[in-house]
């Protein structure tokens, strides 16, 4: 064998070991260890980062009040269309005319209904004024019969002082004629016992005698006219009876026709108050012809369509969404969750067109979210068998976006307690709730200093 043969043979057997070295890496120190270990080391470093827990719901955008959601707006009277003033996808201001009804109801179909309901009230009003008017006409009678009635009973006591007077004068006459007629009859008895003696001639006894049948004539004249006087006294009497009896009952009369009169004008005073009502039932009523539109906002979802169609009061005619909306979220918590939950939690939401990337551990490094804050926790379970809250725009992050719309479906993610990683995956395995957190607000710091 020569040399170059050899040559050939060495360099074939080198180039065979450097393939096989190359292959197999026999001859090279391996640095995989290195690597698991760096790998290793890592996830441990990982398990001790910091994971804030949360809680995952799904909602939709609505409002905070419940006057900035989409209204419907419905008739209050029933009634036929006559004009139609927008079309569906129009902004209306608050007043505009929606559209025109006419009546439909016989008892309203009058066109010159108010100036009749009017004139029927004018009248009763006018009415009212004349019993006003006989009213006080009945009071000034009845001052006239009392006046009457005083001067009246004054006369008759006059009188009657007077007769009594004469009955007093009367009954003195009388006690004199009996007297006289005593003194009389005592004489003519002596002067009869002297005649029968012989003592006195028939002529004195006579004369005797006739001045007893005088006494006797004085005193019955003078009884006579004692009881008639007496007689007199009573007419009197029965004369100031009948005439307070008289004037009590023109007085009475009077006061009827009074209390009449103010009768009629409590009735009238109804009668006005109820064509009063009446009347402005048919004026607000007039008035409702024209539906108007309650705010600012985009009619939508017209129900009705065409002129001539009847309404039935409350029916639906329009929607309407208003144009100023603050936006919140409503979401729904299962009850184990709601412990977790109190007004002023934070929560950062994913809505539905609006491309996200999330790390829910870590919501700083997340892009495309938003945040929020919870306004209201309701304490009702809903048909769901979840808890609704409603959460609010947080004003110190960046706004929501200005093309939300209503219904829009959002992923919110409610922030709890910060915990390490490797606590988080040791709770997931066990099934365990999140931490309890509660949110410091400022009631609660004011509460700290009222304790203080």
């Amino acid at each position: 064998m020569n040399y170059l043969d050899t040559r050939i043979e060495d360099l074939a057997r080198k180039d065979a070991n450097s393939a096989f070295n190359l292959v197999y890496r026999i001859t090279r120190k391996s640095k995989v260890r290195y690597w698991l270990m760096g790998i290793l080391i890592l996830l441990i470093s990982l398990l001790f980062l910091p994971w804030t827990q949360n809680i995952r719901a799904r909602g939709s955008v609505t409002t905070l009040r419940q006057e900035q959601r989409p209204q419907e707006l419905n008739t209050i009277i029933p009634g036929k269309v006559v004009k139609w003033h927008i079309k569906e996808g129009d902004y209306v201001k608050k007043g505009d005319t929606i559209m025109q009804l006419a009546e439909i109801k016989d008892d309203y179909l009058d066109p010159n209904l108010l100036n009749r309901t009017r004139e029927q009230l004018t009248a009763k009003e006018m009415s009212i004024e004349s019993y006003k008017s006989k009213a006080g006409t009945a009071d000034m009678q009845i001052s006239a019969l009392s006046q009457g009635k005083e001067l009246k009973i004054s006369q008759i006591e006059n009188k009657l002082r007077q007769q009594r007077m004469k009955v007093q004068g009367d009954s003195m006459e009388m006690l004199a004629a009996r007297n006289d007629l005593s003194i009389a009859t005592e004489q003519y008895r002596r002067q009869r016992n002297m005649y029968d003696s012989g003592l006195v001639s028939l002529t004195q006894l006579e004369q005797r005698n006739q001045a007893y049948q005088n006494s006797m004539a004085k005193k019955t004249s003078a009884e006579i006219k004692y009881l008639n006087a007496r007689q007199e006294l009573g007419i009197l009497q029965l004369e100031m009876n009948g005439a307070i009896q008289d004037y009590n009952e023109k007085i009475s009369k009077a006061s009827g026709d009074k209390y009449q009169s103010l009768s009629n004008i409590a009735s009238g005073q109804g009668e006005v108050s109820k064509l009063q009502n009446q009347y402005m039932n048919y004026d607000l009523r007039s008035k409702l012809y024209y539906i108007l539109a309650p705010q600012n906002g985009q009619v939508v979802r017209a129900k009705k369509a065409g002129i001539g169609e009847i309404l039935k009061d409350g029916d639906m005619i329009v929607e309407i969404v208003p144009d100023r909306m603050d936006y919140a979220v409503e979401i729904f918590i299962r009850p184990v969750d709601l412990p977790l939950l109190s007004p002023g939690q934070k929560v950062r939401f994913m809505f539905d067109g609006f491309p996200a990337i999330v790390f829910s551990g870590w919501p700083a490094a997340s892009y495309g979210t938003f945040s929020g804050v919870v306004a209201v926790v309701e304490n009702s379970v809903t048909e769901n068998g979840k808890f609704r809250v409603l959460v609010a725009e947080d004003k110190t992050d960046r706004p929501w976006p200005p093309l939300l719309r209503m219904g829009t479906g959002a992923q919110g993610m409610a922030l709890l307690k910060d915990v390490p990683v490797w606590y988080e995956l040791w709770r997931n395995i066990n099934g365990f709730p999140p931490e309890y957190y509660k949110v410091k607000t400022e009631k609660d710091n004011d509460y700290k200093k009222d304790d203080k």
